[in-house]
């Protein structure tokens, strides 16, 4: 029986209750099985400042999901040593799923449109299919000139903007690129870390087992 998974990746830096509102909210939209959350690993050089390193990011996400069925983690990029590509990621997920596992890679506007200068951008978008997150201040707009994609109807894209329609999907092949507005969140890990530097309470943005973790180990 085929299945239909999301890939949502990040640092996790640390994982909120804006990043699980996302992967739960995607994946009720588009009726996927289970949201897979994968952590960026360790940079290959020099730790990136404000980085926690990439154990302590997974076991957060791992808290952060304990209780919810929906939801997996995936430490294949955690495992990976040197610098990590998205293809390589959605082949190797491939390889563990199988064949039966359809993969909806979950991206961010602004991350998108950086899609041109990712490694090897054409064959990726055949590998998977791509789900376009709407991000606060960022208009769906900007995607009417991307190049490697199909050309998506103006007049589509300022639906999606105004909130008359959530969704917008097109082909690509045998893979699909779906635009999704989802609930607006002003969430942000690095408003998080600054108030958590600052000792100051974090409210309900954080996973209580989250917040507990990071105190208990000094985090940020």
């Amino acid at each position: 029986m085929s299945s239909r998974v999301g890939l949502l990746g990040g640092t996790f830096n640390p994982i909120h209750n804006g990043h699980l509102a996302i992967a739960r909210e995607t994946r009720e939209a588009l009726e996927l099985d289970r949201v897979v959350l994968i952590p960026t690993g360790d940079p290959p050089h020099k730790p990136q400042e404000g980085l926690a390193p990439a154990r302590h990011r997974y076991e957060m996400v791992r808290l952060a999901i304990a209780s919810d069925p929906l939801l997996a983690l995936s430490n294949v990029e955690v495992r990976r040593a040197g610098k990590s590509y998205s293809i390589d990621t959605v082949r190797l997920l491939q390889t563990e799923y199988g064949k039966e596992t359809r993969l909806y890679f979950l991206i961010g506007l602004d991350a998108f449109l950086e899609l041109p200068t990712w490694r090897d951008p054409e064959t990726l978008l055949t590998l998977c299919s791509f789900v376009v997150l709407s991000r606060p201040g960022l208009s769906f707009q900007t995607l009417s000139a991307m190049p490697l994609t199909p050309r998506l109807s103006q007049a589509s894209l300022v639906d999606l903007d105004s909130g008359r329609t959530a969704r917008l999907e097109v082909s690509i092949g045998s893979q699909s690129l779906t635009c999704l507005r989802l609930t607006p969140s002003d969430v942000s890990a690095s408003d998080i870390r600054a108030k958590l530097a600052q000792g100051v309470p974090t409210g309900n943005l954080l996973p209580p087992a989250v917040e507990s973790y990071i105190l208990q180990h000094h985090i940020y």
